[in-house]
């Protein structure tokens, strides 16, 4: 590991230590998967354990229209949940602020010294701040965000980041460390440890990549082409390329995705062999539900140029008992997957089917991207999830998006909230 400043060699004493989680699993009031906040109780443990007093901060879902700029603080985007569950799993007291608030530009400052004052004289564990995205500064890049980072960083002595999945270069994930002596957490130190088995893995290795949009992905997706022994992909990125590479029409396909993925599929001539595509795909005549009827499977080859289909919203689970596709997921020695093959909830069986096949494969490191991924694996096959938790074949990401960044970049060091952390 390149010299990234730990949380271990800080003195956390008397100190009041603000530290970035990334805990975004409320969906409307309710947390959907507490995964990612049992990932980060290490670090928590560790500053209450060495003394330390913690401040915690996190974002939660997407309160700001990108469109008017309008940021809404209410109850479904609100950390209260988080609050609950903690002091519930740890048996302690952590408070956070009440909210005085009117108007729709998001809160302007950190008025919180009651709350401080409680925390220094022991009378609670520690605070949670509101969602950082409440706040108008964390995203707006101007001089909003330089003001609330000085704020924040006025609440504290140490500054510890153990946000992985929080990839992009916020106040509270990157200019904050300007202002405070800053270090990793220890998800964070775990997170760029197991990204290094994805860019330096045991081969074979295999990359599974599903997604909406193909434009988004062709990034990590270029990357991986060239560092993996073979790449699957599948979701609507997988519709795209079919399109481009086969001539078909499939509704809801966009002619930008059939442009991003026509690139790539000419780039794929240079890598010949390396993808691997599930032979059968479910068309449906639907898209928001599953029907008797409404739902055909087609093997690719034996549609012709020019076929137009209805939406194609999953993999077949046929292609997974297909030798070829078989044998090159029981022969992987490292597995990467960010992916959902199907339109959940109704279009879940292709899932099903590769995850349950990658899961038989007892030797290879299994690594899950988060997000999407670990709540469909967990929905789909509980049973196998919480095996897949004790483990040690598996190791599942908080953040999938942060883990394509860095295949992208190459490295976890030059995503910016760790660069910042390093400089």
């Amino acid at each position: 590991m390149q010299k990234i400043p730990q949380i271990q060699d800080a003195e956390l004493k008397g100190k009041i230590v603000l530290i970035r989680v990334d805990h975004n699993v409320v969906k409307k009031g309710i947390i959907k998967d507490p995964y990612r906040i049992d990932a980060s109780l290490d670090t928590i443990k560790l500053v209450l354990n060495n003394g330390g007093k913690p401040i915690l901060m996190s974002h939660v879902g997407r309160p700001k229209d990108k469109k008017t700029g309008r940021i809404e603080i209410s109850e479904k985007t609100s950390v209260q949940p988080i609050v609950q569950y903690l002091n519930d799993k740890l048996g302690l007291t952590f408070i956070t602020p009440e909210i005085q608030y009117s108007g729709n530009t998001g809160l302007s400052n950190l008025s919180y010294q009651e709350e401080l004052k409680k925390l220094k004289a022991g009378e609670v564990d520690g605070l949670y701040l509101p969602n950082t995205r409440w706040f108008a500064g964390e995203e707006s890049k101007d001089e909003k965000t330089e003001t609330l980072a000085k704020q924040l960083a006025e609440l504290a002595d140490i500054f510890v980041n153990d946000a992985f999945g929080s990839w992009q270069p916020h106040a509270s994930t990157y200019n904050i460390t300007k202002f405070l002596p800053s270090y990793a957490g220890l998800l964070m130190q775990k997170e760029i440890e197991n990204l290094k088995r994805v860019l330096e893995p045991v081969r074979p290795f295999l990359a599974v990549v599903a997604g909406s949009k193909f434009d988004t992905k062709i990034g990590p997706l270029t990357a991986l082409l060239k560092s993996a022994d073979h790449l699957i992909i599948g979701g609507v990125i997988y519709n795209a390329y079919l399109c481009a590479k086969y001539g078909f029409r499939i509704k809801g396909i966009s002619d930008e995705d059939i442009q991003a993925a026509s690139e790539f599929v000419k780039l794929t001539q240079e890598y010949p062999g390396k993808i691997v595509e599930p032979l059968f795909i479910i068309e449906s005549d639907l898209l928001e539900e599953k029907i008797e009827g409404s739902c055909k499977t087609h093997n690719i080859h034996d549609l012709k140029a020019g076929t137009e289909l209805n939406y194609v919203l999953d993999a077949a689970p046929r292609a997974f008992k297909e030798k070829n596709l078989q044998g090159i997921i029981n022969l992987a020695n490292t597995i990467f997957v960010n992916a959902v093959m199907g339109f959940t909830p109704h279009f879940g069986e292709g899932t099903i089917a590769m995850y349950s096949l990658i899961d038989k494969n007892k030797k290879a490191a299994k690594l899950f991207g988060g997000g999407d991924t670990l709540q469909e694996f967990k929905n789909l096959l509980p049973v196998i999830y919480k095996k897949a938790l004790t483990d040690n074949k598996y190791y599942f990401f908080t953040g999938g998006g942060t883990i394509l960044k860095a295949i992208k970049e190459g490295s976890a060091f030059g995503l910016e909230p760790v660069k910042a952390l390093m400089e």
